[in-house]
């Protein structure tokens, strides 16, 4: 079971899982977990599933998915039989009244619809996977001159599930630089994945810019592709300035996983979202939504 904090009820809520019982044969079972390292976890098999995913036939998915997972689609752009493909309606747009931005420079604003973690004052050797597991960020960029500059600064983690908006967006105006890319594996990064699996965000295929904040400082944007998503799109162009809430780019299928992390100072987190993490509990926010204030 997988508990996720409600800041509105102030409530733990379970999360119900695409593919439940699939993940925990993966991750759980012995014959599962030799599958995985073996077969699962590559390239091939997300890819295979991918370009399914872009096919005609795939649509026939899209109402279901919809009705398991009771998605409000009056908050997006297109309806439900305009997509060609389940691709097309995994990376679907919002409408632009759905996420309202707060006007507030000052406020930090979640770039995805998520499930959040937040740790302040990292140790750059030992940031939190979750309980147990830890990783560096110099293991996770793969450039050690950049990593060092953000000992002691925040790092937040936002998983999205398959059920979620699969965009991601700028937190603040700005100037983004260009993607790099590490090749890796695809594993789920769903928390059963993720409990079981060490260092899995170093281990997965993953892309990582800078982005020069007017706000922020420099915020390094890391996303990270995991079981199904073959392709993460980059739909920004590097050096070219950007406004609050501009989208950045978006997942084709699969559950996936941002990562932000900001400068010693910079950023204060929200208590709530904190002390949940602490606890070892994600906090469920939406793209737009206050998640902290910008330091005096």
């Amino acid at each position: 079971m997988i508990l996720v904090y409600n800041r509105d009820t102030k409530k733990y809520e379970e999360e119900k899982v695409a593919g439940k019982k699939y993940l925990a044969w993966c991750y759980e079972s012995p014959v599962g977990k030799k599958v995985t390292k073996m077969i699962i976890k590559k390239k091939l098999p997300s890819k295979l599933y991918g370009s399914f995913c872009n096919t005609k036939l795939s649509r026939k998915k899209i109402p279901e998915f919809i009705d398991d997972f009771n998605i409000d689609m009056d908050l997006y752009a297109k309806d439900a039989g305009e997509f060609k493909n389940f691709n097309e309606f995994f990376a679907r747009k919002l409408k632009s009244t759905s996420r309202p931005i707060p006007e507030d420079k000052n406020v930090l604003i979640s770039p995805v619809d998520c499930r959040l973690l937040a740790y302040e004052d990292i140790d750059m050797n030992n940031i939190v996977q979750v309980k147990g597991f830890k990783y560096s960020l110099k293991e996770l960029l793969r450039n050690d001159e950049i990593a060092k500059e953000y000992e002691g600064g925040t790092c937040l983690i936002c998983r999205l599930c398959p059920t979620d908006y699969h965009r991601y967006h700028f937190i603040d105006s700005g100037v983004p630089g260009e993607i790099t890319k590490i090749p890796g594996s695809y594993y789920s990064v769903n928390p059963i994945a993720l409990d079981r699996i060490p260092k899995l965000f170093c281990q997965n295929k993953r892309e990582w810019s800078l982005f020069k904040s007017d706000n922020f400082g420099d915020v390094i944007y890391v996303e990270v592709g995991a079981t199904c998503v073959g392709t993460i799109i980059q739909s920004y162009t590097p050096f070219k300035h950007v406004n609050r809430g501009d989208e950045k780019g978006y997942f084709k299928f699969g559950g996936s996983t941002t990562i932000l992390f900001f400068k010693k100072g910079i950023v204060k987190i929200d208590k709530d979202i904190v002390e949940q993490s602490l606890l070892g509990y994600e906090t469920r926010v939406l793209f737009g939504e206050k998640i902290g204030t910008k330091r005096s």
